[in-house]
């Protein structure tokens, strides 16, 4: 199809007197396209007015999209089931002219920001490879609007504790707060509603105040009001963590500032300026931080196991031997996992970011060997036996010290032949074993089967 300036040209030439032939190998075109330019007497190519294969088919198209949730490859199937001779990029090409299933896009607006105005956040997730082995994280992001200055943290999850820890870093390192953060609405933040309509949890709002600013929420869908900070996670994704390995969280989070670093020292195409240099003017408007920066932290309460070791999210952390059974406060922060029983006593461990079933012990507190809780109350077993056979209180008593088995064990299948055994041949064979000093409850059981065998059970020869 010739262009507009083609026809045009066509046109001049003819005005000129110039022959078909001529204005044919002047402008490299066929005579026959040059003839149809000169009798249309128009640099306006004409409109092809041609039917559609598929319009005879429209209303089938309609019900099927429909039917098949909207899946065109399900409608093209069906179609030629019906007959229709269309191609699959037929039916799609007529489906985007005729607006069926199918939007065009809008244009995207641009914002302005004044300096210290606004700051946003969101995270992504991704997958990284830390201590050798593959591992999602979550990245929590914040740009402030104006400058542009980036920062990002990795976590393995980004719960309510996570999110006011990455706040506060991210407060800390660009020394103030802007007015307003943008959010995604997301749960971590919102109590309940939307956008402008968000009101964000207690918890939350009250970490807003302390800081001196507010957090707001963009339209569900309205994805380019946050675009400040939506762009960046491509470029993290495909620039810092493309092709690096890291050995654990510490060393990932201290490269990701490092990074950070980097990236605002340099020149930026689409703001035409460097960020660290916007952010000179940004920065003497934010918000200041209080004077005290109080430690985030997660209150929990547990109970010390029978190994002397409180469970925080699958990792075990241990605490005097003398707390077990004990109800202790577990104050978790960014570094420490805090134990504390009564109001003087205090274990502190090294926080394990992740929940990986590890056990941390302090050898301190075990104890020694031999100085454990012994038991002083006689178990419910032994009481029983000294209600039903007080005779053989010293044969128990030798049976703690010498026996093989477990204690309770041992005294369970003691009563249990008390109980279901003639007491006579019982206390027989108790007595004839504290004799000879044996304790091996099965022996002692052989024995009093013996017993019963002689003295209850009498077999009769029978004569033939």
């Amino acid at each position: 199809m010739l262009s507009p300036s083609q026809r045009t040209a066509i046109l001049e030439l003819h005005k000129k007197n110039l022959g078909t032939r001529r204005i044919a190998r002047a402008l490299k075109v066929s005579r026959d396209a040059v003839k149809k330019v000169i009798r249309s007497e128009s640099s306006i190519p004409p409109p092809i007015i041609r039917p559609e294969k598929a319009e005879e088919y429209r209303q089938e198209i309609l019900d099927l999209y429909a039917s098949c949730q909207g899946n065109l490859v399900r409608v093209h199937e069906e179609l030629q089931e019906l007959g229709a001779d269309i191609s699959y990029p037929a039916l799609t090409a007529f489906c985007r002219r005729h607006g069926i299933g199918y939007t065009p896009p809008l244009p995207a607006g641009q914002y302005h920001f004044e300096p210290a105005e606004e700051c946003q956040h969101d995270t992504s997730p991704h997958e990284i490879k830390i201590a050798g082995r593959m591992r999602k994280i979550q990245t929590a992001s914040t740009v402030l609007c104006y400058s542009r200055m980036l920062f990002f943290q990795c976590y393995p999850t980004f719960q309510r504790f996570d999110c006011k820890l990455f706040l506060t870093e991210a407060l800390k390192y660009y020394g103030g707060s802007c007015k307003h953060t943008m959010i995604d609405n997301t749960h971590v933040v919102v109590l309940r509603g939307t956008g402008p309509d968000m009101i964000p949890v207690p918890e939350m709002e009250s970490f807003a105040d302390r800081y001196s600013f507010k957090f707001r929420a963009h339209k569900i869908g309205d994805a380019n009001r946050s675009g400040r900070v939506e762009r960046p996670f491509r470029f993290i994704e495909k620039n810092f963590l493309s092709g690096r390995e890291f050995a654990d969280w510490e060393d990932l989070n201290r490269r990701a500032r490092e990074w950070c670093e980097k990236v605002n020292s340099k020149y930026k195409k689409h703001i035409r300026a460097v960020p660290k240099e916007l952010f000179a003017v940004e920065r003497p408007q934010l918000n200041p931080l209080p004077l005290w920066i109080p430690e985030v932290y997660r209150l929990q309460h547990r109970i010390v196991d029978v190994e002397g070791y409180v469970a925080v999210h699958t990792n075990r952390y241990s605490v005097p031997w003398t707390w077990i059974g004990k109800q202790v406060e577990v104050r978790e922060t960014r570094d420490w996992i805090e134990l504390q029983y009564g109001i003087r006593q205090l274990v502190r461990h090294g926080r394990i970011i992740e929940p990986i079933g590890k056990r941390i012990t302090i050898p301190e507190h075990r104890p020694a060997w031999g100085q454990g809780i012994r038991r002083t109350d006689p178990r419910p077993e032994e009481r029983t036996l000294g209600e039903l056979v007080p005779e053989i209180s010293g044969y128990v008593s030798a049976l703690r010290t010498h026996g093989r088995k477990y204690i309770t064990v041992a005294l369970r299948q003691l009563l249990r032949m008390a109980r279901e055994y003639p007491r006579d041949a019982f206390l027989s064979a108790t007595a004839e074993a504290s004799h000879y000093g044996l304790y091996d409850l099965d022996r002692v059981e052989s024995m009093i089967l013996r017993r019963i065998a002689t003295e209850y059970f009498r077999i009769e020869t029978i004569n033939k």
